[in-house]
C-alpha cells in the first residue's frame, strides 16, 4: 500500500510503500510525546526505507534524542532519526540506521486513508505522566516498555498485510 503524508504547511511531502497500515501502536514515550504532542502519544508505522520519496527535502530537519532509562548511568543519543518540518515543526518520520530497510512514517503525518485496527497496543507505559490517560478498549495490549512481537509480526497475526 502507497502511504502518503505531508507536514502541516505542506513543504514537505513523502510517499512510502508498506505492507503494514495499521496505526496500532501507540507510544507514551518522552521523546515521542514531546516531539508529536497530540494525545500523550505516538503512533508509528513501518514502511520500505528504499521507497521513500520526498519533496521539499530542503525544509527537513533531524533530531537525534538523548535517551536516559532509569537504569542507565548516563544518557546516550539515540541512533533513531527524527524528521520534520523545519519551517512548521511537524513531526514526519523516524529512520533508523540499525534498520537499514525500515522507515517509521507518524500516523499523524499521513494523509492516506489509514484502516482501523482491529486492537491497540499501548507501549512505553513507564514513561507515561500521570494525566496522560491510556484509552485502552477491551482486548488492547500495555506494556511498560516495548512488546517482543514487530510491528510485521502483529500484521501477520491479524491477517493484515497490505499489497
Amino acid at each position: 500500500m502507497k502511504l502518503e503524508g505531508s507536514c502541516h504547511c505542506r513543504g514537505v511531502r513523502f510517499s512510502v510503500e508498506t505492507q503494514h497500515p495499521q496505526p496500532f501502536m501507540r507510544c507514551y514515550c518522552s521523546v515521542c510525546r514531546k516531539t508529536q504532542g497530540g494525545g500523550g502519544y505516538a503512533i508509528n508505522l513501518s514502511g520500505d526505507a528504499g521507497s521513500l520519496k520526498v519533496r521539499g527535502k530542503q525544509h527537513l530537519k533531524v533530531y537525534r534524542a538523548r535517551i536516559k532509562n532509569p537504569e542507565d548511568a548516563k544518557a546516550h543519543r539515540s541512533t533513531g532519526q527524527r524528521n520534520f518540518c523545519g519551517r512548521c515543526g511537524s513531526a514526519l518520520w523516524l529512520y533508523d540506521p540499525t534498520w537499514p530497510e525500515l522507515i517509521h512514517p507518524f500516523a499523524s503525518a499521513i494523509d492516506t486513508p489509514l484502516p482501523v485496527p482491529p486492537e491497540r497496543v499501548h507501549i512505553m507505559l513507564e514513561f507515561k505522566p500521570d494525566w496522560i490517560p491510556v484509552h485502552a478498549e477491551k482486548g488492547d495490549k500495555k506494556f511498560k516498555r516495548y512488546p517482543k512481537e514487530s510491528i510485521a509480526a502483529w500484521h501477520q497475526r491479524h491477517g493484515l498485510e497490505a499489497d
